[in-house]
């Protein structure tokens, strides 16, 4: 199934990329996606927020075709 991906902040640079289409099994969460980018770009990146359609979700989040999943680093500030 087709999923669109876009990072942000840090992430992008480290990725090299602002948005990627990208081909994932069924049955993929949101976590799932997130340790595969890991591994394909050799990343360590403790925190991530992830976002799937514009809305907040939890790792276990099961995508589905279509789906528009952002990563960005948590935002800090005071």
């Amino acid at each position: 199934m087709q999923i669109t991906v876009k990072y942000f902040a840090s992430l992008r640079e480290l990725v090299g990329e602002a948005v990627a289409s990208l081909d994932i099994d069924d049955s993929v969460t949101v976590n799932d996606l997130w340790q595969k980018i890991l591994s394909d770009h050799q990343l360590e990146f403790e925190q991530v927020m992830m976002t799937v359609n514009h809305e907040y979700v939890k790792p276990e989040h099961e995508l589905k075709s279509g789906d528009e999943v952002a990563f960005f680093p948590p935002v800090t500030g005071g």
